[in-house]
């Protein structure tokens, strides 16, 4: 590939919500980043209701049991109300990042040996190959990592077009 190749995207904010929102990511509690914390919180807060239910029968020494698992408590409900807040963010930025797309009429990636550049209704990003940290690519999309980050769905353009792409991605980056 000596030469530069240019692709342009056709923008289907479908294509892009359906990569975007898959698996959960949306949901507040069940979401990759909330599930686990989720889960936590609920056996914490089941262990503590056992406790307060049979807190008569727990002696004075034994009485700060109840303290010590309402704490956890308290720091598990922290910790999610902090991961909730964090996919309600990122869905927010997703949403206007995606309302944003809509508007454009020129999606473009030029690319060749040295570069790799990103054009979006005039409004260009440049990258050197090696500013690339790592990428993912499957089937229904090709993401790339470094300097600036991207994700374009494979329903965005042409077959050729993907496979030309992936090839000079798995020439170019190393991870």
């Amino acid at each position: 590939m000596n030469g530069e190749k240019n692709i342009r995207l056709h923008v289907n904010r479908k294509d892009f919500e359906e990569i975007y929102f898959s698996g959960n990511q949306t949901s507040l509690f069940f979401s990759p980043t909330t599930k686990g914390k989720t889960v936590t919180t609920a056996v914490i807060g089941l262990i503590l209701l056992i406790l307060f239910c049979f807190k008569g029968d727990l002696s004075k020494e034994k009485f700060g049991i109840l303290y010590f698992v309402s704490f956890l408590f308290l720091l598990c409900t922290v910790y999610l109300s902090l991961s909730i807040n964090k996919v309600s963010k990122w869905k927010k930025e997703v949403e206007k990042y995606l309302k944003s797309l809509e508007s454009r009429k020129l999606y473009q990636i030029n690319f060749n040996n040295d570069f790799f550049n990103v054009n979006i209704d005039e409004d260009e990003e440049s990258s050197h190959w090696g500013e690339f940290n790592s990428f993912e690519i499957n089937d229904k999309f090709i993401s790339l990592e470094g300097k600036f980050n991207y994700m374009f769905p494979s329903k965005s353009m042409s077959k050729a077009d993907y496979d030309s792409l992936k090839q000079a991605i798995k020439k170019n980056i190393k991870e």
